[in-house]
């Protein structure tokens, strides 16, 4: 069955040239064999449809400890084909990125636990809205002027908002999400679904899966790495058997 994973990352001053390369497949990333896909998008002039200029001055102009870039990764249905998948990322990025300076890449690596297919998104996001103002590169990123926005740099997505209300927005990003790969699914003929939400708001009596980590999962045996993916199928298969409808 289709399963839902997504998470919602910021990334510091300093941290988003290297992630873009990073996602990117780079130089010597290149070697790792799995970029489906790539773009970018909504970039201010200055850039020259150059996604890594525009992170170069994230991280040299934005305030120190600043937010230099939002990270939305997720995970792509299974079910579907190469060309589907890059299709549903399309839809995403769109979906989320809007109007906002954007890069993102589609991963294809073949999980390390039961050796299946892994199809992923990182879209890479920069939080300054445009306003329609030209600007210098670096005053892109100061600190935006209500009363003269010509003065300051790009306001920010997410200005002016509590804790409550960026929680209850990120609620309903992944609720959008999940909504978009289970059209894509219908579209494709596909009975699966997924959904956004926790397993208790789902019902279902079960912990959630603990992320193992990248150097934890190396360090297991084969033997620990099979009776670990078993176990997660019977989980699988215990979760439709709650829920039927969902696949």
């Amino acid at each position: 069955m289709a399963s839902f994973h997504m998470s919602i990352k910021t990334g510091k001053k300093g941290r988003a040239v290297t992630h873009a390369k990073y996602i990117s497949r780079t130089g010597k990333l290149m070697e790792r064999d799995d970029l489906l896909d790539t773009g970018f998008g909504n970039l201010p002039a200055w850039t020259d449809n150059d996604p890594i200029a525009l992170w170069r001055e994230a991280d040299r102009s934005e305030r120190q400890n600043g937010v230099a870039y939002r990270e939305y990764v997720m995970a792509l249905p299974n079910e579907l084909d190469r060309e589907q998948q890059k299709d549903l990322a399309a839809r995403h990025v769109q979906q989320i990125a809007d109007n906002r300076p954007y890069q993102y890449a589609v991963h294809t690596p073949i999980a390390k636990i039961g050796d299946v297919p892994n199809p992923h998104l990182h879209l890479m996001v920069s939080d300054r809205l445009p306003d329609g103002i030209e600007r210098a590169p670096d005053q892109m990123f100061r600190r935006y002027n209500p009363k003269h926005p010509e003065r300051g740099g790009r306001r920010k997505s997410n200005c002016g908002r509590d804790r409550a209300a960026l929680h209850d927005e990120a609620v309903a990003v992944r609720k959008a999400v999940a909504d978009m790969q289970n059209q894509k699914l219908q579209e494709c003929g596909h009975a699966a679904r997924v959904d956004h939400r926790s397993h208790r708001a789902q019902g279902i009596a079960r912990a959630p899966e603990r992320k193992l980590g990248a150097a934890r999962i190396t360090r297991m045996s084969v033997e620990e790495r099979t009776e670990y993916a078993a176990t997660r199928r019977t989980n699988a298969s215990s979760a439709n058997q709650q829920h039927p409808n969902r696949a």
